[in-house]
């Protein structure tokens, strides 16, 4: 769920400011529900304590891409999308993965793990920017294949040194 949201919507209880970007999080008390990026806005204050711990989180990995998450994520997607999701948070920092590489691995379809990509709900958290075309582009990201949010795909793969 990386698409782009109303910044002003009250379903964040945090925003966070990185480079070129921000990141919402919207959680309850419990667990994450998503995270959106954002084109940067101005900051939202964690309105609760899961928040102010992943709004932590999220800015310790900002300072230093070694970080590793530990946060509640709501269970999410459909089973496919899971075992995708489960692929994607074992590729370690500073190595990237094809869209190809992970389909073989589950026996399935390039184009189904891209759909799959583009659905993750904890974009960063579950790092689906580091799956990339075959030969090393880009690909998409969240979608689209140019724009802001493939700009900030191109950040965080700078900013992990891929």
């Amino acid at each position: 769920m990386h698409t782009r949201v109303d910044p002003a919507e009250p379903a964040f209880q945090a925003i966070i400011s990185a480079m070129t970007f921000s990141l919402g999080v919207c959680c309850d008390e419990q667990e994450i529900h998503h995270l959106a990026f954002l084109p940067p806005t101005d900051e939202v204050a964690p309105q609760n304590a899961l928040a102010a711990e992943a709004a932590r989180q999220l800015c310790a990995y900002l300072a230093d891409a070694e970080f590793l998450f530990v946060l509640p994520l709501r269970p999410a997607g459909t089973p496919f999308q899971r075992r995708v999701w489960q692929q994607i948070a074992a590729i370690p920092t500073h190595h990237t993965r094809s869209y190809g590489e992970i389909a073989q691995a589950l026996h399935n379809a390039p184009r189904a793990v891209g759909q799959a990509c583009a659905a993750n709900p904890y974009p960063v958290v579950v790092p689906c920017h580091r799956v990339l075309a075959a030969g090393g582009g880009l690909g998409g990201f969240a979608r689209q294949t140019d724009g802001f949010l493939l700009n900030v795909k191109r950040w965080l793969l700078a900013h992990e040194g891929c």
